[in-house]
């Protein structure tokens, strides 16, 4: 693990050596010229790229670690927006942030940077938030680009216009879902000038917004919902007319933005259902005041709250033909019926690492997990637990290291050198080619599903006795809400372990695939779904089409 480069002054983030076009105008042509953010090179924006590939943004970010992850939760859930700004406490929220970003926990880093550049720590301020940010770029965080592109669109860091968009493509590339559907929506033009601003792209616009709707980025579906309606070649000329093929896309394409918490997609799907703008080129299948209704109330919600989502929207609206669920008619009930379902955390059982003192205590509501990010510096390179290893050493120094408990530093910190009493030599002996890996806190619950949420955005309820599992290569053995799980430490585990990928599906449904539906590198067969919440006894429910 390298230490971070000398960054340059932050009042020159953005160094562009020739700007070949003017506010990012209707046309232009490069010169291979390059961004500099923070320490990284960035290649100018280039609209007319000829591909895009979809890479994963939760395949690019480091581990999260537990403890880390809590202290984030309850400082997201103090800024929930039913709090008014004025009475959320945001001493306690930055202090919590900020122990998380110690420990390198990456949405917790940016969260940190906003915290500061909108004023909620005092002596803090832009140059500490650019630090924050250059530390995530040099991580590898897509996010960190997006960010850093957005905020200075939003006038709040220095740079210019075409700096931001060459690191919001950077950000795209490397998987931020967010800069893909800003960057789709900009480049979903039949031809460049069309509209200032906008570019002639439609195949790699088309293509950033599916990954980033398959990554779980609800909005994305509204812009989408567009290109699939109307059809259009390369050069913006439209294909034919809708067909009812057409319209059913367009149809599920919505439904399943409003699941990933998509306000437009919800304001769309209530007015086709209630007073299509053209009866004859609905997408709906028929008019239904019913589930107008419903749309509007998650509309609403999702207005109030963007952080909302609705994986289990299925339960209390699923699309024709299958019919509407009994509702009570409050919104409250629709939006619980609708939110994730996530258990109560099962009683932590004591662990050795809880009955230890010092740097060596870990609370028992987790446990430690040995990680392959090694430093061999003196010092801790940030916040976290280490364990002390000498790969090159005897069998019996291996031994002594490997019963010394992991301990916890603070970045900066001076590592303790162990040292082992050598009975031959009748000395103290140091190890030889000493470094540190670095020991992840992970949940004390053996594993278990038990995704987390912030801001009352799930609904708790203790999981059906006796426990169902089903691997995902199999049909629905059982109707009701499952989630997707893998075990901690998987490659993939920030991408699949979130109450988001939740599905209520019916008895016999096959599960969503995750190479078709989320592009994600893994077989059904090798996914565990877990029932979170059944369905009452006698409950009948027709699949949606």
């Amino acid at each position: 693990m390298s230490t971070h480069q000398h960054h340059p002054s932050w009042n020159t983030l953005f160094i562009v050596s020739i700007l070949t076009f003017s506010a990012l105008g209707a046309s232009c042509k490069m010169k291979p010229e390059y961004v500099l953010a923070g320490t990284a090179l960035v290649p100018l924006f280039n609209p007319h790229v000829a591909n895009f590939s979809c890479q994963i943004e939760a395949n690019k970010v480091p581990p999260i670690d537990a403890q880390a992850d809590d202290w984030f939760l309850e400082a997201r859930s103090l800024e929930d927006p039913s709090i008014f700004r004025e009475k959320r406490d945001y001493k306690k929220i930055v202090d919590l942030t900020r122990r998380a970003a110690e420990r390198h926990h990456w949405k917790a880093m940016l969260n940190l940077a906003n915290l500061y550049l909108d004023g909620h720590d005092k002596p803090n301020g832009t140059d500490a938030a650019l630090k924050i940010i250059d530390e995530a770029i040099n991580l590898g965080i897509p996010a960190a680009y997006d960010r850093l592109g957005t905020h200075i669109l939003n006038g709040q860091l220095p740079g210019d216009v075409a700096g931001a968009y060459a690191v919001l493509q950077k950000a795209a590339e490397m998987g931020s879902p967010q800069s893909m559907s800003f960057l789709g929506e900009k480049m979903d033009a039949g031809a460049d000038g069309l509209v200032s601003g906008y570019w002639g792209n439609i195949p790699v616009a088309t293509k950033m917004m599916e990954c980033a709707l398959a990554q779980g980025y609800g909005p994305a579906a509204e812009e989408l919902h567009t290109m699939y309606r109307v059809p259009r070649r390369p050069d913006g000329s439209i294909i034919g007319h809708p067909t009812a093929e057409t319209h059913d896309r367009v149809l599920h394409l919505l439904h399943e933005g409003v699941r990933l918490g998509c306000n437009g997609c919800a304001a769309l799907l209530m007015i086709e259902f209630m007073t299509p703008p053209d009866p004859s080129d609905t997408f709906v299948p028929f008019i239904d005041k019913a589930r107008s209704e419903r749309y509007s109330v998650l509309a609403e919600a999702l207005e109030f709250n963007p952080y909302r989502r609705f994986p289990n929207l299925d339960k209390i609206l699923p699309l024709p033909p299958a019919p509407l669920p009994p509702w009570d008619g409050k919104r409250d009930s629709l939006l619980r019926a609708a939110m994730a379902v996530v258990p109560p955390p099962a009683p932590a059982k004591p662990t050795e690492a809880s009955k230890r003192k010092g740097r060596y205590f870990l609370d028992a509501a987790y446990d430690l997990m040995l990680t392959n990010e090694t430093t061999r510096e003196a010092n801790a390179p940030f916040e976290s637990y280490w364990q002390p290893v000498a790969d090159s050493e005897t069998a019996t120094m291996r031994e002594f290291l490997a019963a010394i408990p992991p301990g916890l530093y603070s970045k900066g910190e001076r590592f303790e050198v162990p040292q082992r009493f050598d009975e031959t030599l009748r000395t103290w002996i140091s190890p030889k080619g000493l470094a540190w890996k670095r020991v992840l806190t992970v949940r004390n619950n053996g594993g278990a599903a038990e995704p987390r949420t912030a801001m009352n955005l799930s609904t708790t309820l203790a999981r059906p006795e006796p426990y169902v599992d089903c691997l995902g290569s199999k049909p629905c053995k059982q109707t009701g809400v499952w989630q997707p799980w893998v075990p901690p430490g998987h490659a993939l585990e920030q991408a699949i372990n979130q109450p988001w990928r939740q599905a209520w599906l019916t008895a016999g449904q096959p599960f969503p695939d995750p190479k078709r539906d989320w592009m994600l590198p893994i077989d059904s067969s090798e996914l565990q779904w877990h029932l979170m919440e059944a369905a009452p006894a006698g409950t009948v429910q027709t699949k949606s089409k």
